[in-house]
């Protein structure tokens, strides 16, 4: 194979953490797919990637490390969420209990009951002996068997494949059934000790069940809450909560959320970030981009600082511009039921930064959800009074009482003044057909006063017009 592969007469190599192996040599590597990424360190992924220079990686994995899943919020990679299940499952009932043989022989006997099969996962080998037995003590009639890793090959295999035809009720193991065993009968996992697993190695073990058209069950066994550090008890709450089938994206959140995002240049994983907070940390972290651009690489921007005649450009003079209505815009409860589903929309539409992905999003919208309501339309709508308003330097727009009110920089002195996107506010107030409709008011930040704007849709017409040369962009 090695020689193979050194040829080119391989076109596609399936393999291990091996393929990072000094001795493995690809002729053209041309795309790398990494399965189960949660599994790899940022060293192993670091090293696959540096087998050939800018490489196409696409990463597979039901819960991304905090990294990672950073990396695609920020938009350093792309990020695509599968959220539709296999058809004819259902979402995995998930509880928390504190240990007791009671509570094991319930699950195991009910299970037992419509004939189906039992995962426990106990971390310790020492433990699984006398696991097996205490089951033994208050279920007779279950067949158990042991699984893990220190084991022989051979006898593990037949065990798994056992378990699989049928021949044992209940296996007992460790965290070596939490990848590629697909086993439709088994349909109760019980997880002893809980609070020592991350939120990917939680919901990785959950998806060992609830694989067939059965209602699946996964009961956590860990101390009182109360007991619990708050990481712990908040890993344990996220994997409660977010139980619904495609809910690994908000699971991964949460992970993000408690252990911090990790160094974007580093081999960390998780970092700091949990401290400060995810806005927080978002809002400092482009305020460093922001500062190095304007000194560091400020040679390497210039082209994009200045038009070629120097004029100042109005979209370096803000980052955002806030929108503030009286109008309503959002997307209705009865148009979109769950909320999750709603808070993910607004999120993508906050994101996007052209009217082809607007009208693309509308497409999706239409297709899902049916005709999208005139309040749903207005919240679009709001997304190239952001967009003008960036080009054109201004801070705040208010739409209130059928008045558009246009805020610019406060600091009367600043070059903004001098700008080609101040000389375009200009000429729109100043043009003989807007002079009753429009006009300057002064104080602590300038404003434009627009009259009689009756909709979002007319406030967008003006502010296309008052930019002029990019509202075809």
């Amino acid at each position: 194979i090695t020689k193979d592969l050194a040829e080119g007469k391989i076109d596609i190599l399936v393999g291990t953490h091996k393929v990072v192996s000094k001795s493995l040599k690809f002729k053209d590597l041309g795309l790398l797919i990494i399965d189960e990424e949660q599994k790899f360190g940022v060293a192993v992924k670091e090293k696959l990637r540096q087998t050939k220079v800018n490489i196409d990686t696409l990463t597979l994995t039901a819960t991304p490390i905090p990294r990672t899943l950073q990396f695609s919020l920020m938009g350093a990679r792309d990020l695509s969420s599968i959220q539709t299940p296999p058809p004819n499952r259902y979402p995995i009932q998930t509880e928390i209990h504190t240990f007791s043989p009671e509570v094991v022989a319930e699950a195991i006997n009910f299970e037992m009951s419509r004939n189906g099969q039992v995962f426990i996962v106990n971390n310790k080998i020492s433990n699984l002996t006398s696991l097996a037995e205490m089951i033994k003590k208050y279920v007779p009639d279950a067949r158990v068997c042991i699984g893990h890793g220190q084991m022989n090959p051979q006898e593990l295999e037949k065990i798994v494949f056992d378990f699989m035809n049928y021949d044992y009720d209940v296996m007992i193991s460790t965290t070596i059934v939490e990848n590629g065993i697909d086993v439709p009968n088994a349909n109760t996992i019980i997880i002893n000790a809980a609070q020592n697993y991350g939120l990917s190695d939680l919901h990785q073990m959950r998806g060992r069940v609830g694989r067939g058209n059965r209602k699946a069950f996964c009961y956590l066994l860990a101390p009182p809450l109360a007991s619990l550090s708050p990481d712990s008890r908040r890993r344990l709450q996220a994997i409660e909560n977010f139980s619904d089938l495609g809910s690994g994206i908000h699971i991964a959140m949460q992970d993000l959320d408690i252990r911090g995002a990790g160094n974007m240049l580093g081999a960390e994983q998780s970092g700091f970030i949990a401290d400060l907070g995810y806005e927080t940390y978002q809002k400092v972290l482009n305020e460093a981009v922001a500062e190095l651009r304007e000194t560091e690489f400020s040679e390497l921007f210039a082209e994009q600082e200045k038009e070629e005649d120097g004029i100042i450009k109005g979209d370096n003079f803000v980052e955002e511009t806030n929108i503030e209505t009286d109008f309503p815009a959002y997307f209705p409860e009865e148009y979109i039921p769950v909320s999750g589903e709603r808070m993910a929309l607004y999120r993508e539409l906050d994101g996007m930064s052209s009217q082809r992905q607007i009208d693309e999003f509308k497409v999706r919208l239409k297709d899902r959800f049916g005709n999208i309501p005139e309040v749903g339309e207005d919240l679009m709508r709001i997304m190239p009074l952001k967009w003008f308003g960036k080009n054109l330097g201004i801070v705040k727009v208010t739409l209130k009482n059928n008045i558009l009110t246009l805020f610019m920089i406060g600091d009367k002195e600043s070059l903004y003044y001098q700008s080609e996107a101040f000389g375009k506010i200009l000429t729109y107030a100043g043009d003989r057909k807007n002079i009753k409709r429009a006009g300057f008011r002064d104080g602590d930040r300038p404003s434009l006063v627009v009259k009689n704007v009756n909709s979002i849709k007319d406030a967008v017409e003006i502010m296309s017009e008052i930019d002029g040369e990019n509202q075809k962009k």
